[in-house]
């Protein structure tokens, strides 16, 4: 693990009432890398993220971005940051672009301001001309790209993408993909948390597979794939269900 990098996560652990969500986690991910973070129902992802953006105590370890550690300077951590929730984040009734503006101003910038950073929003997740249309109108790919636009309204350079294309149509999956990945190419860190193996396989560079509070392995996906065989025709899905196994993981 890189003591360098943008992001280092170090031996994070979380208890609840005695039971350990997570145990012991480790890993890093440098500027500019969209790292993946998989893992079945329960395995810890949502409580290692909300521990990584400070909205939840840790209970034991670190977590530095940009060299700022969140036990010394969790508003300084906040400042990189962007999230993008599974759950949609809108005001169906107002518009896109007076969602993005509510949110933009509500995290302090003037008005001339925010209305300038999201028609720019807008238009890199390809929603410029419905940006005066009511988001109840929406699609829910549509509406997933609004949530993108959301996150990116204070211009973070640590990006944290939950789920980003759950229950949108190929067309906005696609535009979702294409857009990550500019941002990607514009200098961004991602952290990834998908359920669907082949976003991971195409978008990541890295992927860490947690299970029950632990990582339990960390590689490329083509590394990763190279460990069943010939990582060609071995998919992220066999590795995922070989490390993890096919049990259903109903946790609500």
């Amino acid at each position: 693990m890189s003591e360098e990098a943008f992001v280092v996560v170090k031996d994070l652990r979380k208890a609840f009432n005695g039971t350990v969500a997570v145990d012991g986690v480790s890993f890093s991910i440098e500027k500019g890398e969209i790292f993946g973070l998989l893992g079945p129902n329960g395995a810890g992802k949502t409580t290692t993220i909300r521990m990584m953006a400070t909205t939840l105590p840790i209970t034991s370890g670190d977590v530095i971005v940009a060299g700022h550690s969140v036990h010394d300077n969790a508003p300084a951590v906040r400042r990189h940051l962007g999230v993008c929730p599974q759950e949609l984040a809108l005001y169906p009734e107002l518009s896109a672009l007076d969602n993005l503006m509510f949110f933009g101003q509500m995290g302090g910038q003037r008005k001339a301001e925010a209305r300038e950073q999201a028609l720019k929003n807008l238009e890199l997740v390809g929603l410029t001309d419905r940006a005066r249309d009511r988001v109840s109108k929406f699609s829910g790919g549509m509406k997933r790209r609004v949530n993108l636009a959301i996150s990116l309204m204070a211009k973070p350079d640590l990006l944290f993408l939950d789920e980003p294309t759950v229950g949108v149509d190929p067309q906005s999956r696609n535009h979702i993909f294409d857009t990550i990945e500019g941002l990607r190419d514009g200098g961004m860190t991602v952290l990834y948390t998908t359920h669907y193996m082949e976003e991971a396989d195409r978008l990541c560079a890295r992927v860490g597979i947690m299970d029950a509070g632990r990582i339990v392995a960390l590689d490329t996906p083509r590394n990763l794939k190279a460990t069943l065989g010939d990582p060609d025709h071995v998919s992220l899905e066999d590795v995922f269900l070989k490390l993890t196994g096919r049990r259903l993981r109903d946790v609500g």
